[in-house]
């Protein structure tokens, strides 16, 4: 082996050891490969810097746009909880969740579906209390499957496409792979939903972590009479199911004045019934989003916000220069003055018993205010307050936003499926049209880039073309093939299989297709079998990447917002990955056999 091909060698060694270890942030892991790779001669600037270029790549980084948009529209939200269904997870939701996805990633490619989906799961998973880390690797996974059954399903099947076509004159054809594609993501699903579910880990999200440590606040809600959780049970209002915010009390309206501490699950709500909540800050978007329920301050102030689309959340401390110290909220004319409603007070060691309409408000209490978008810049720097910042953006549904980003987002779909456009300038100028529309600003097309997952995507590429350009992969494989050239038939697919997923796991998909392809064509012509069986068992085991993170752009895109560690995809991938293995080396000699 020469120099380059040692070096080669040992930096994805050394890259591996320390994503499995979690030394240091995976971007910064696989940078710093690449960076090796360059000093050391191995890679051209060019053929370094190669991936930051690459289409796969770049369609991501856009499709990170059109996402934040169908998102921040609130349909997204919708569209989510509707597949999810309101259970209360487990299997049953993870079932719920894959089936679509793996239907949809048929016919699309799986980038977009996970980068709109994730956080939209996401969300959905805290809202009921249950962990991201249950849902996101299926997410990942499910879009993997869909992708495996179709032509079109995923880009690395384009390639072996391409590459059979210029090999034999003939193409896969558009269900060529659905043979082997849908009973493996059929098992795939079962496994996902049983045992796989087992696997996965349960993280705590960052989110939970800091609202657990905050100060805590108390809100006041009413139900109004008509209420559609009026005669529901506290459980059934799904008000035992909120993250970061409890229901302390409930004081009953009309002559009995019955007040009940704790309050018990089964107990009815009832029209003009006050409830008291405490949570963290964090709570004050979760409790806008109920249904049936009012704030006892304001209430017409924070509809007028919402239906603008632009509310945000913010803690304000009042300070001892401040106009309002000594008045209650009302009395301050709080709403006229700073164009913002109450939404709950913390006063640092005492416990407030009082409703917030008697609250006498002192220095250092600090307020949780639902404002429009220029209170920061208004009162920033004001004497009324010692200190404002910004807690959360309140998500509304926009009705015009939603309507311009489902269209843009199906143009792009219809003009990549049709073939009109390839998807990366469908993309493009679908986030144009965002940003023209003002749909989504400039600002915000900037900030939804997930950097860390574009840098790992594409200093991936850059030591996959070191691993070609040394001849390491293809040494390794060649070597790896010829011993079991022997055996037969299904020994050869099983081989193929097995170097092609290996690859697969530690580079590119279709980097591992691209090196692979070439030494299984000439097992084919060698032993003179049929070379398409080959190519499928190329296509699929390529795409079916379970068992790192690095392996598949999906499962990078979820690494992050789950929270998992590298361990949590050996876990569950490997043996998703002998489940595909078995699947396909039953499957293709039984439809291509000799």
């Amino acid at each position: 082996m020469s120099f380059h091909a040692v070096l080669t060698v040992a930096v994805v060694v050394a890259m591996i050891a320390a994503l499995v270890l979690e030394l240091i942030e995976p971007d910064a892991v696989v940078f710093t490969g690449l960076t090796v790779l360059l000093v050391g001669g191995v890679l051209t600037p060019k053929e370094a810097l190669s991936g930051f270029a690459n289409e796969g790549m770049l369609t991501v980084a856009v499709l990170f746009i059109v996402a934040h948009a169908a998102r921040s529209s609130g349909s997204l939200t919708l569209l989510a909880n509707r597949t999810m269904g309101r259970s209360a997870g487990g299997p049953r939701s993870v079932l719920r969740m894959m089936g679509p996805v793996a239907g949809v990633s048929a016919f699309l490619n799986n980038t977009p579906i996970v980068a709109m989906f994730t956080p939209t799961i996401r969300d959905w998973a805290l809202k009921r209390g249950l962990a991201p880390s249950k849902f996101l690797i299926p997410l990942s996974y499910a879009a993997i499957f869909g992708g495996t059954c179709t032509l079109i399903g995923t880009s690395t099947n384009l390639v072996v496409s391409g590459m059979l076509l210029e090999a034999t004159g003939s193409p896969l054809g558009m269900f060529t792979q659905a043979w082997v594609g849908i009973p493996a993501a059929m098992v795939g699903v079962a496994f996902m939903a049983t045992l796989g579910y087992r696997l996965l880990p349960t993280r705590k999200d960052p989110a939970e972590e800091f609202a657990s440590g905050g100060r805590e606040y108390v809100f006041e809600f009413r139900v109004p009479e008509g209420s559609s959780v009026e005669g529901k049970t506290v459980e059934e209002a799904g008000l035992r199911q909120l993250r970061f915010v409890y229901l302390t009390e409930l004081a009953r309206a009309g002559g009995a004045g019955q007040t009940f501490s704790p309050v018990h699950p089964g107990e009815k709500l009832m029209g003009g019934d006050r409830l008291v909540f405490a949570g963290s800050a964090a709570s004050a978007v979760e409790l806008q989003e109920l249904k049936g329920l009012e704030s006892m301050h304001d209430a017409e102030h924070l509809d007028h916000v919402r239906d603008r689309g632009h509310g945000r959340v913010v803690e304000a401390v009042v300070s001892s220069s401040s106009p309002m110290l000594g008045k209650t909220i009302r009395e301050g004319d709080f709403r006229a003055r700073y164009d913002a409603a109450v939404l709950a007070v913390h006063r640092r060691g005492h416990e407030i018993t009082s409703g917030l309409g008697q609250l006498r408000l002192r220095p250092g209490d600090t307020l949780l205010l639902l404002s429009g978008d220029d209170f920061l810049k208004r009162w920033n720097q004001a004497r009324d307050f010692y200190m404002v910042s910004k807690v959360a953006d309140l998500q509304a549904f926009d009705r015009r936003k939603a309507t311009i980003s489902l269209v843009a987002l199906g143009g792009m779909i219809l003009l990549a499926a049709t073939g009109v456009l390839d998807i990366l300038p469908a993309a493009i100028l679908a986030a144009v049209v965002l940003v023209l529309t003002r749909t989504v600003t400039v600002v915000e097309a900037r900030r939804s880039l997930e950097i860390n997952v574009l840098v790992v995507i594409a200093a991936a590429l850059g030591i996959s073309k070191a691993l070609e350009k040394t001849g390491v992969a293809s040494a390794v494989a060649g070597a790896l093939i010829g011993a079991v050239e022997q055996f037969g038939f299904v020994a050869l697919i099983a081989a193929v299989y097995l170097v092609t997923t290996f690859f697969t796991e530690i580079i590119t998909n279709n980097a591992a297709a691209a090196i692979i392809f070439p030494i299984a064509m000439a097992t084919a012509a060698q032993t003179g079998a049929d070379p398409l069986p080959f190519a499928v068992t190329v296509a699929i085991a390529a795409s079916a990447s379970f068992a790192t993170p690095i392996g598949y752009a999906t499962n990078l895109m979820v690494y992050g917002p789950g929270g998992y560690r590298f361990t949590d995809f050996v876990k569950v991938g490997v043996p998703l990955n002998l489940l595909f293995f078995v699947a396909t080396i039953v499957v293709v000699p039984l439809v291509w056999g000799p």
